[in-house]
């Protein structure tokens, strides 16, 4: 999967020199707790910077809730977007596998991407949404069984199973590889009325099986 197929297109930006008594107006109103900041060069906005709620509040004093509805002239304050705003921007593609934007999301402690194509902005990727990818990935459905069992390091996985669930005639809804410390694990998810003969073949083909999920 990539980051386009999760990604959020129509997108809330506003420029550097909005003020940030209207940055917050747009997120109370939208329900939304970042805002790109962008310049349209050629009609085609280029990202320069995000803002977030966080960034917003931290402007004002303690005692002060810039996302009140009717904040008081005595609240509000001149500050533009440029003056608050994080300029240090980690952005991807479209094309960007949505497992390499939650590495870089977890390497540098980020709750959000730009999308950026051809140094144009045309999405927004949120730890909200790589969640979303991986549950639609593990999510196990009634009436099928998630296995987890070890693999070895350089093993064909596909190639094992493949013959296996045909001899059986179950299906393998999705099937996926991940390294944990030093040893390497698959999971894969299936259907059909031959689960349990399938899962004793591979007890004996001499996997460890570490986990069965069968929803209910």
């Amino acid at each position: 999967m990539i980051v386009s197929m999760w990604m959020t297109r129509d997108l809330v930006t506003i420029e550097p020199d909005t003020p940030i008594t209207e940055a917050a107006a747009i997120m109370a109103e939208r329900h939304i707790r970042r805002l790109p900041v962008i310049e349209k060069h050629a009609n085609n906005p280029h990202p320069v910077g995000i803002i977030t709620a966080t960034d917003i509040l931290h402007a004002y004093p303690p005692h002060v809730n810039p996302f009140a509805i009717g904040v008081s002239a005595l609240q509000q304050t001149h500050i533009r977007a440029a003056e608050i705003m994080s300029r240090s921007l980690q952005t991807v593609t479209p094309e960007t596998p949505i497992e390499e934007a939650a590495r870089i999301m977890r390497n540098e402690k980020l709750s959000t991407l730009l999308v950026v194509q051809k140094m144009k902005l045309v999405g927004l990727i949120t730890e909200s949404d790589i969640f979303r990818a991986f549950v639609g990935i593990l999510d196990s459905r009634p009436g099928g069984v998630r296995i987890t069992f070890e693999i070895a390091k350089e093993e064909n996985i596909f190639g094992f199973l493949a013959p296996v669930a045909l001899k059986w005639d179950v299906h393998i809804v999705s099937l996926m590889s991940v390294e944990q410390g030093d040893r390497k694990l698959c999971v894969v998810r299936i259907t059909g009325g031959a689960v349990d003969s399938m899962l004793d073949e591979l007890w004996s083909s001499g996997h460890i099986v570490l986990n069965v999920l069968r929803p209910t």
